[in-house]
């Protein structure tokens, strides 16, 4: 029946008070005055730096495996003395001024540490929790285990993980078979309910779990739980589902509600999820979940909670330029949770609602609406996290409700980065405990009425950027259904038109005089793409008169008119985006969000540098000195050849034809001759966008072609991103002077880079692990700022090439249509020949310890890892292009660092490390031109990091920078005397 809200707010504070009263006296231990957690939490909560730096350093304290490494990271954390002074106010700090002084600090800490890990974790192994799980039960309150374990990277991990659900629950089953009865804890209104509850993550069941996937990763979670499901149904053992991160809400969803339908689970009574309301959609979900499961006739149990991973989601949909799914503002998540609350109330009698949350007021409503709904006391029950509101709990308890504790179980490794969130979570501003047990608010106040600022369904949060600036165009988000149907969509219409000859417009008033280029499919040679006319270096005389006829009208016309086609480009491509990555995924094999990546920086190239010439249009008035005006313009430099790589076949040749145009010169472009159909896009978009015929010039070809662009003495400008050697080339051509020409070659170039990767002793071997696999086998390999070298220090060497070797063998390698391969074809057959070449090479410096190799139809090569490979090994300095990975050994970081710079390039590198010493050496002497800190070397986003190296890794500045437009213009400086005959104009 109907609630009115207003009428249960005298009943919630009524009920609101009794519980407070009935926790009078209390604190929750965390918060015990006598307690080193406490001192600890005070200095976090009144001073927001020294927070950041104290839980950095609480999360990498588990890697550190001596007295000395605690020392030594204690100091590189706390170097202010005054902050060092206060972590030592328990009684050590006349000791840290020695080396065994600072070793007993050290061992000191990490023993508080352990045990403020113990206030959260039940135990090591659930046979270590048991005697936990036992006394609780005993006090009344029942338990969800949850296993910590590091993060699944590979299918070996998630194995283990399944194994061990298979082992708690027996074990569970045994330890709670010697419980004494408990009616309110053993039935509800539906029936019984099983002592033993194990709470799991499908995170951790598929190594290569994605939203992008949907079937894929149905396939590979249910094949692992269909086991657990099937032993919770012999128990019984309830198993609920968490929910994680946003981007896998649905898949959570979908995956929870296509296994529970399936004939075998469709009437276990004792499955459930958790939802989150802090989303958006939660409402809805939870609609749909109640219609599910009347329809599947058994009942399900929904854990509401307000959310745990509200600051890294909201951080990571910002990053990459995602409407938010969450609510902005604390106040609305608390409204949305109430309505959530009574809408679950209302239907338990398909539902088992289990209310999760520490905060007063919530516990307060929740009751009064069971009240107001006339429920009996075992209808519902609240969940609170082992260790945490001690003193509410006692007060659930004492009202003879169901209380049900997450019992974490697991060691203190992976242990650490729960420990980190629940420290998170109590020093929150928004923090219940925090505002109650240290900030001694009124109980008014903390029994308020949740107030949101504006509307649950529309608020978005607020951004800084001004709508004219700048920001990157987003990728895609393939976790919606939508997004997914538009891209399968565009690869079956682009199907529809394979085998069409494909062409731009060519000035020279005939045909190019070359033979049609056949364009295959690398995944399936024998499947013929299209064909497009090829240009020869005959050609090209009468293309250059063309060009040379069109240089004074481009170049003469506004720069704002240069600019707003640019945009134009933009826009169309915008509106054409999933057809041109579906023509990536054909012809050059890249997945799909390879593909619709490259399609977002080519829109993001048009837009920054359109915005960047508008800044650069119009003369720049330099000095402010009276009697003189000095003004700074620039002028186009004349004809442009650009000569493009195929491994981004839309962006960078977008990028450089961009820059070229916008800033006023004729382009002549020569697409790479394995990525002719999409450089022919390019051109008909500008055509579209209203470029003058002409001005643009796309000339397919092959290797000749773009010599002769080179050496012809009217080609003011050479850009290119290719090969170190044809670069170098290049270069020495543009230094010749021919006959009748009165310029110096301008030469932009890009010429690749053996990157490294640093894994040092403290580095987060999860995301070390899953950052290199990631920096090495996207595209295949096929980047010039692909990793191909990683270097480990010796400490954590063998684990992290084990645990990468287990990562590698779960990528999946196939067709690029097939949304789950993360993998696809090398380009072609010599791109592979190649690879397996270096293999050769591989097993002759080192040690091949993983070579995926691939039969069958299309140039597929999975990855392929080389240990012990020395700093003169080939493999150790020659750019390969492929997924080959070489692996170095390091005794400190120092030695990492110089065998990170004993190549001949300086494009990128990484490094791993929760050092702050080391990451300031590292940006200091890593000899890169983008280094990449915890995080894959790979997809610098234009305008946020410009991408360009030093050394033979390139000339010229970054592109997607500031300076890059420069470089395809002129300066020229006019200085007028302003003073006439005693008279200047006023300033």
């Amino acid at each position: 029946m109907p609630i009115d809200p207003l009428s249960l707010e005298p009943l919630i504070h009524q009920i609101g008070t009794a519980m407070t009263q009935e926790s009078a006296g209390a604190a929750p231990a965390l918060f015990d005055r006598q307690r080193w957690s406490h001192r600890l939490l005070d200095w976090a909560m009144s001073d927001p730096e020294f927070k950041v730096q104290l839980f950095r350093f609480v999360d990498v304290l588990p890697v550190l495996r001596h007295d000395e490494q605690v020392a030594r990271l204690l100091d590189e954390y706390f170097s202010d003395q005054e902050r060092l002074g206060r972590l030592l106010q328990w009684g050590m700090k006349a000791m840290a001024g020695s080396t065994l002084g600072a070793k007993l600090v050290a061992r000191s800490l990490r023993k508080q540490v352990e045990q403020m890990a113990g206030l959260f974790i039940a135990g090591e192994t659930v046979a270590q929790a048991a005697s936990i799980l036992t006394r609780l039960w005993n006090d009344g309150r029942a338990s969800s285990v949850d296993l910590l374990g590091e993060a699944t990277v590979s299918e070996v991990e998630a194995d283990r993980y399944r194994d061990r659900c298979l082992s708690a629950l027996r074990e569970l089953a045994e330890t709670a078979a010697g419980w004494p009865a408990s009616p309110l804890l053993e039935r509800d209104q539906m029936g019984p309910i099983p002592r033993v509850q194990l709470s799991i993550k499908i995170s951790a069941l598929y190594s290569q779990l994605d939203a992008i996937d949907p079937e894929g990763s149905y396939r590979a979670v249910a094949d692992r739980l269909r086991p657990l499901l099937d032993l919770a149904q012999s128990i019984p053992a309830g198993i609920i589902f968490d929910m994680e991160q946003a981007e896998l809400k649905d898949l959570t969803l979908s995956i929870f509600t296509r296994l529970l339908s399936e004939p075998a689970y469709r009437t276990f009574p004792h499955a459930g999820l958790a939802i989150q309301a802090y989303h958006r959609e939660t409402a809805r979900d939870v609609e749909r979940l109640i219609g599910w499961t009347q329809q599947r006739g058994a009942p399900i149990t929904i854990r509401l909670v307000k959310g745990a991973y509200w600051d890294s989601d909201s951080i990571r949909y910002r990053q990459r330029g995602w409407p938010v799914p969450l609510f902005v503002h604390k106040a609305e998540t608390d409204v949305a949770y109430e309505s959530l609350s009574r809408v679950l109330l209302d239907h338990h009698q398909v539902i088992r609602p289990a209310f999760g949350t520490h905060n007063l007021r919530t516990l307060a409503h929740a009751e009064a609406c069971a009240s107001r709904l006339n429920l009996p006391a075992h209808a519902w029950e609240y969940q609170m996290i082992y260790g945490m509101a001690e003193p509410l709990q006692a007060a659930v308890v004492q009202r003879g409700r169901r209380l049900r504790l997450y019992a974490p179980v697991g060691e203190l490794l992976p242990g650490m980065a729960y420990l980190v969130r629940r420290l998170l979570e109590n020093t929150s501003n928004e923090s219940f405990l925090r505002k109650e047990y240290v900030e001694s608010q009124p109980l008014d106040q903390l029994l308020a009425k949740p107030e949101p600022s504006g509307s649950l369904a529309s608020e978005q949060p607020e951004t800084q950027a001004e709508p004219a600036d700048f920001r990157n165009e987003p990728h895609s988000d393939f976790s919606l259904a939508s997004v997914r149907a538009s891209m399968a969509e565009a690869i079956q219409s682009v199907r529809g038109r394979l085998g069409q000859s494909v062409s731009v417009p060519f000035a020279a008033n005939r045909p190019p005089s070359g033979l049609p280029l056949v364009v295959r499919n690398p995944s399936r040679p024998d499947e013929i793409l299209g064909t497009v006319s090829t240009v020869l270096p005959a050609d090209l005389p009468a293309v250059m008169e063309g060009a040379k006829q069109r240089i004074g009208p481009w170049k003469d016309r506004p720069a704002a008119e240069r600019v707003e086609i640019m945009r134009r480009a933009a826009a169309l491509m915008k509106q054409r985006r999933y057809e041109l990555a579906a023509w990536e995924v054909l012809e050059e094999g890249k997945p799909w969000r390879e593909a619709d990546a490259d399609v977002a920086e080519a829109i993001d190239f048009l837009l920054f540098y359109a915005r960047r010439m508008e800044q650069l249009g119009a003369p720049r008035r330099l000095g402010g000195e009276p009697g003189e005006a000095n003004h700074l313009s620039y002028t186009a430099r004349g004809i442009a050849a650009v000569i493009a790589p195929w491994n981004f076949p839309l962006a960078i040749p977008t990028g450089m034809v961009s820059a070229a145009l916008v800033t006023g010169n004729v382009v002549l472009f020569k697409p790479s001759e394995r990525a002719p159909i999409v450089g022919c896009l390019l051109g008909q978009i500008l055509a579209e966008a209203g470029l003058p015929a002409g001005v643009l010039q796309v000339l397919p070809g092959g290797p000749d072609l773009g010599r002769a662009l080179v050496q012809h003495p009217d080609s003011g400008i050479i850009a290119f991103t290719g090969s170190k050697n044809a670069g170098l080339w290049i270069l020495g051509q543009a230094a010749q002077v021919g006959k009748g020409q009165r310029h110096v070659k301008r030469v932009i170039a890009e010429m690749g880079g053996k990157n490294a990767i640093i894994v040092d002793e403290t580095a987060d071997l999860d995301e070390a692990v899953s950052g290199v696999v990631a920096s090495f086998t996207g595209y295949q390999g096929q980047k010039c700022s692909a990793c191909s070298r990683v270097i480990v220090h010796e400490a954590v060497h063998d684990l992290f090439v084990q645990r990468l070797t287990d990562a590698v063998q779960a990528v999946t390698i196939g067709p690029p249509e097939d949304p789950g391969s993360r993998m696809g074809p090398m380009i072609d057959e010599r791109a592979l020949k190649t690879v397996r070449e270096y293999v050769e090479i591989g097993r002759r410096e080192g040690r091949v310890i993983v070579d995926r190799i691939m039969s069958g139809p299309g140039y597929f090569q999975g990855p392929v890892i080389v240990a012990e490979i020395r700093p003169g090994h080939r493999l150790a300095q020659e750019e390969i292009f492929g997924p080959v990975l070489a692996v170095m050994r390091a005794s400190d970081f120092v030695q990492a660092l110089d065998l990170a710079n004993e190549t001949d390039y300086a494009l990128t590198g990484g490094v791993y490390s929760r050092s702050p010493k080391n990451l300031q050496l590292a940006r200091e002497r890593f000899d890169v031109g983008n280094l990449y800190i915890n995080r894959p070397i790979t997809g610098a986003l234009v305008g946020r990091q410009p991408f360009g190296g030093h050394r033979l890794s390139g000339v010229g500045a970054k592109a997607g920078g500031d300076d890059y437009l420069l470089q395809f213009m002129t300066a020229r400086v006019v200085s007028e005397n302003t003073l006439r005959r005693g008279f200047a104009p006023l300033e």
